[in-house]
């Protein structure tokens, strides 16, 4: 498996990109394209892509948290017909590296739907599979229905993660705000 990290908008790999994309999330929780694009022209995001022999399998948009030295993982997805083959593990191991070898954070976080179904189940285990622990502490968003659980991964042992999950997601409104303005 190759894996490419592009932090500029890139027509091409959009193209590659978005299928999965829209197959993962189209149907709820998508940023519209123009809200992917506004955050590439204030220069706070990534695409990743892993592929092989041509082939996108896994994606995963990325972005720093201001304020703190934690990447955030927006959005990872696995095209539905590669799942449960070891890739979405993969791309995570990636970002790991990419995150802490060439941009130097200390930590990754992300947000996972909380609400209690076995699809979001699965998905928290996922997470643990890959190192994160998850916080108790559930937010609910003003502008989305369902409501979301911190889960956070310290690549470094000295990584400063918040004791209250609360501003963890006060870094995460901030970051989500940034997205759309002026988008």
């Amino acid at each position: 498996m190759d894996f490419l990290t592009v932090d500029h908008w890139d027509e091409d790999i959009w193209q590659k990109w978005k299928e999965i994309y829209l197959e993962a999330f189209g149907g709820k929780n998508a940023k519209p394209e123009k809200v992917l694009r506004n955050m590439f022209r204030k220069q706070m995001s990534s695409f990743h892509l892993a592929e092989d022999q041509g082939r996108v399998y896994a994606i995963a948009l990325s972005g720093k948290l201001e304020g703190t030295t934690s990447l955030v993982i927006d959005y990872l997805a696995v095209k539905k017909n590669a799942r449960k083959q070891g890739i979405g593990v993969q791309m995570v191991d990636y970002l790991k590296r990419w995150a802490k070898d060439n941009h130097h954070f200390d930590s990754i976080v992300i947000e996972v739907e909380a609400e209690e179904t076995e699809e979001n189940t699965e998905r928290v285990e996922f997470w643990k599979q890959c190192g994160f622990q998850d916080t108790s502490y559930v937010h609910h968003y003003k502008v989305v229905p369902e409501p979301y659980q911190a889960m956070y991964l310290k690549l470094v042992p000295e990584a400063f993660i918040p004791e209250k999950a609360e501003t963890i997601f006060q870094h995460f409104s901030q970051f989500h705000q940034k997205c759309f303005r002026g988008a």
